[in-house]
């Protein structure tokens, strides 16, 4: 969304996940921890997704997708990093109701792994989803009470501001966006989130959206109920 917010010309290099594309000693050379996306610009390696977008408006400054204001710029910065912290409760809500068993790796995929993947966290996760059991409910319960309460804040936000940090789009919106479609492809209940859907109405109306997400989403999934 930001690429195509920014008018920047780039390629794409797409990896199947299904068929563990990310999983090789060459994608592990430019990412250390095997995950999408990773932009590559000028010889420089960006791997966080909240980073590629701070690079890419700092680089490419027109239009701008941070606010003037100060403290509206201090709000994006902190609605980035609330993203960046709860990415591993997305990734379990996605795999315990929609995926995880699609991405159960079996002994020799799993030893593969071990061997590339040098993130704990990464590691153990994907050893309890490939688990006969699955991953423990009780993990997946905590990723939805904390999704639910990171939620439960953002709508209140939004219940006073246009959009998350004041009247201007901005990448704290672009960092949101993923987060409520993947959550909302896994069937995370959003009904009650009034505000919350009156900003994702106003998302899917830019062109940005529909090139972004519509036109990437595998089959199956769906951005919005």
């Amino acid at each position: 969304m930001t690429l195509h917010e920014k008018g920047i010309k780039w390629t794409s290099h797409h990896l199947d996940l299904l068929r563990e594309e990310n999983i090789t000693s060459e994608y592990f050379a430019i990412h250390p921890k095997g995950l999408v996306p990773t932009l590559v610009h000028d010889g420089t390696v960006v791997i966080e997704s909240t980073d590629i977008i701070h690079y890419l408006d700092e680089t490419f400054p027109n239009p701008p997708l941070k606010p003037n204001d100060n403290k509206e710029k201090a709000e994006v910065f902190r609605w980035l990093e609330h993203a960046a912290n709860n990415h591993m409760c997305v990734k379990t809500y996605m795999f315990g109701n929609l995926v995880g068993t699609k991405y159960r790796k079996g002994k020799l995929d799993l030893a593969r792994y071990r061997e590339l993947q040098k993130d704990q966290e990464l590691r153990t996760f994907h050893e309890k989803n490939s688990s006969p059991k699955g991953l423990p409910k009780k993990s997946l319960s905590a990723a939805e009470k904390t999704m639910h309460t990171c939620f439960q804040e953002l709508d209140n936000v939004l219940g006073r501001k246009q959009w998350i940090t004041g009247e201007t789009f901005s990448l704290a919106d672009i960092t949101w966006v993923p987060l409520y479609v993947t959550l909302n492809s896994a069937g995370f209940p959003f009904n009650d989130y009034q505000n919350v859907n009156r900003w994702k109405k106003m998302i899917q109306k830019r062109p940005s959206y529909s090139k972004a997400i519509l036109q990437w989403l595998p089959k199956g999934l769906m951005a919005d109920n």
